[in-house]
């Protein structure tokens, strides 16, 4: 049985795969791992909430971005947290931060660093 976890029925990723090769991907990358979720003592990278980061040849970023549940308190203002953490670095012209529900985040999206933090390991 092949695993489809991470795959819709046509094969498409669930998650848009990020701009790695991008010149900027790793200095995004490192401010998302600033941000934190005020009810969880672990990055929002590690908790494996930022999706994707596209990076665009005009140095755009965008970034997808779920949260551990709809209700979470803090909706509202994690989106623009991302933002603010993303836009001084040099070299990025403009940012936007959307939230996505699908797929839904799950406690398997977490670094192993987040799930030994958090006591899953």
């Amino acid at each position: 049985m092949t695993d489809t976890s991470d795959t819709s029925v046509e094969g498409t990723p669930l998650i848009k795969p990020s701009t790695t090769d991008h010149a900027l991907y790793e200095s995004v990358v490192e401010a998302c791992r600033t941000v934190y979720d005020p009810e969880i003592p672990v990055n929002i990278l590690d908790l494996g909430l930022i999706y994707t980061i596209d990076i665009t040849d005009e140095s755009d970023v965008r970034i997808l971005m779920s949260l551990t549940a709809p209700g979470c308190p803090v909706a509202g203002e994690m989106p623009g947290w991302v933002a603010e953490a993303v836009e001084p670095l040099p070299g990025v012209k403009t940012v936007s931060v959307e939230l996505v529900w699908e797929p839904p985040w799950g406690m398997e999206m977490m670094s192993d660093e987040a799930r030994l933090e958090l006591g899953f390991m």
